[in-house]
């Protein structure tokens, strides 16, 4: 049985004080995020921020050719919609549900509110984007100079950091279209990581069995996301039981 939805599930809602949650929590609608679903497209306005609890989305951008690319994806650990409190209110990318699941949404204005009250929520929110912009940047440089056998190991260690299952449901044209490369590409190296018994792949699932194996065949690149975002946020306490601090 799945365990009950929470705005706690995100580590962002779950490291707010009382006070500064309490102001938020009756605003905070759960939402069934499904695969596929566009919560934002190039140069729209953004009405609402989304908290994902067990839902992973990706940002990437559209070539006008048709070709795409992920920039970053963001799951249980952060926010969708940095440009809200940052100034921009649009971008020129997009953002689509990468993984189902469900998620926290919150009107775009009461985030600016408590954003501008120069609180906890600020903090955390600048930290995250910091978090976000190495994402951004590690991924811009992975693509361009690893092997996609390494990419594809990577991307898959960073989404398993946000689920509880190692039973991924996804395609390998979904794959491919997240790197940015040829679903030939993602077919042959699927098929060299499950000989090498690291995951066994079927029609729209992956399942990893030895994430280890994913790990010594990564390159450097998951490692310095995963730290940064460790880094950023390795003050903070969560509400339950113990006092939150981010200095």
């Amino acid at each position: 049985m799945s365990p009950p939805h929470s705005p706690n599930q995100n580590h962002l809602l779950a490291a707010l004080p009382a006070a500064e949650f309490g102001r938020l929590a009756p605003h905070l609608e759960l939402v069934p995020m499904p695969l596929g679903e566009f919560l934002y497209g190039p140069g729209t306005q953004l009405q609402h921020a989304y908290f994902p609890t067990t839902a992973i989305v990706s940002l990437h951008y559209v070539m006008e050719s048709g070709a795409s690319a992920e920039s970053a994806g963001v799951g249980n650990e952060g926010v969708v919609g940095i440009s809200l409190f940052m100034g921009g209110d649009t971008t020129p990318s997009s953002a689509v549900v990468q993984t189902a699941g469900h998620g926290y949404r919150l009107e775009s204005r009461l985030l600016k509110q408590e954003f501008d009250r120069a609180g906890l929520m600020q903090r955390l929110l600048l930290r995250y984007t910091q978090a976000l912009i190495t994402q951004m940047t590690q991924a811009a440089a992975c693509n361009r100079h690893h092997s996609v056998e390494q990419q594809l190991c990577r991307w898959l260690l960073l989404t398993l950091d946000r689920v509880p299952s190692r039973e991924l449901i996804m395609t390998q044209e979904l794959v491919a279209s997240m790197l940015g490369v040829r679903r030939e590409s993602i077919t042959e190296v699927a098929v060299k990581l499950q000989h090498a018994g690291f995951i066994r792949y079927r029609r729209g699932h992956i399942a990893v069995l030895e994430r280890s194996g994913l790990e010594t065949r990564a390159c450097e690149c998951y490692a310095v996301v995963k730290k940064e975002l460790s880094r950023l946020l390795s003050d903070v306490r969560y509400r339950q039981g113990i006092s939150t601090v981010v200095r």
